[in-house]
């Protein structure tokens, strides 16, 4: 009998970037899958990223994300992990206490630094700027009941240059989390 596939979530707010990158690297795999990606906003850009993958993308409020709404369709959906990929609000403690040390989010700043609430994209590039850091990166973690406070699981760096804008920075951290991102949810997926 064959073991079934373990079911990851993603979540996402914005363009979508990530998430897609995630879908592509699982698309053939033998072990994962991907059956649902969830957006807190109906213009965000990962709406139209899945239609050519077929992934069903649900749109939520605050009250059915806050409710047990959400949790009731990850349940029915066996979903095993919950992945944030640019998404940017809270977790709400039921689906922390229901998927505990399950939901693992990316961060575009070496952690402790540069997180919290309001710390996001552009905002983090821009303060790493201003304060002439020589080097960022990436970090990848476990979600707990505080913004980018959960267990540190990887991070990876990159330069800052004098003469960066948030913009080459912004794409230079991208490509740390492109790189990154999905082998380590693989990686750690595939220990539990």
């Amino acid at each position: 009998m064959q073991n079934k596939k373990i079911q990851l979530a993603i979540f996402a707010s914005g363009s979508g970037t990530n998430a897609e990158n995630i879908v592509q690297y699982f698309l053939n795999d033998d072990d994962i899958s991907i059956p649902l990606v969830l957006t807190n906003n109906p213009r965000a850009g990962v709406i139209e990223r899945m239609k050519p993958y077929n992934i069903p993308v649900m749109i939520f409020n605050k009250e059915e994300f806050y409710s047990d709404q959400t949790l009731k369709l990850l349940n029915q959906l066996e979903i095993d992990y919950l992945i944030l990929a640019g998404f940017l609000w809270l977790v709400p403690e039921n689906l922390i206490a229901a998927y505990q040390d399950r939901i693992i989010n990316i961060h575009p700043a070496l952690l402790p630094a540069y997180g919290g609430k309001g710390m996001y994209g552009h905002n983090v590039h821009k303060k790493v700027i201003e304060n002439k850091e020589k080097i960022t990166g990436i970090s990848i973690h476990i979600v707990n009941k505080e913004y980018d406070k959960g267990k540190i699981l990887f991070q990876a760096t990159c330069r800052v240059y004098p003469n960066d804008t948030v913009e080459t920075l912004t794409n230079r951290v991208h490509s740390l989390e492109y790189n990154h991102f999905p082998a380590i949810i693989k990686a750690f997926a595939m220990t539990r």
